[in-house]
């Protein structure tokens, strides 16, 4: 009803949409010593910069990424969240998940930036 049909004219199906979100889905984890508020700050600029609408979201430590049409995907998302003070060393654990074919391999050069930072301090 809301979906965009594709070039067919036939909008793709429940199946064939969860089937692409479930083989496009990107779930990692990062350990940094940046301070919460500047990962969330890092991840809406380096998001933005790439065509994507990120910001805040009513949650704390949180960020949410909206992109347009990837492929059959008629939307895609993914969020950032960050919990502060894990472990002995007080690191921040950053959490990124989401879908979308070019969003996932955004999403994995976000990740390795920040574990790129954390390996040169």
């Amino acid at each position: 009803m809301g979906e965009k049909p594709l070039d067919s004219g036939i909008p793709p199906s429940r199946e064939t949409l969860t089937a692409e979100m479930t083989q496009t889905a990107f779930q990692r984890r990062v350990v940094t010593h940046l301070n919460p508020d500047e990962v969330l700050e890092r991840a809406i600029a380096f998001f933005s910069t790439r065509g994507y609408r990120a910001g805040r979201t009513g949650r704390p430590n949180q960020v949410y990424v909206i992109g347009k049409r990837e492929g059959v995907l008629p939307r895609v998302t993914a969020e950032i969240l960050v919990q502060p003070n894990v472990g002995r060393r007080r690191a921040t654990l950053v959490t990124v998940s989401g879908f979308g074919p070019q969003l996932r391999e955004h999403l994995a050069a976000f990740v390795q930036e920040l574990r790129r930072e954390r390996r040169l301090s």
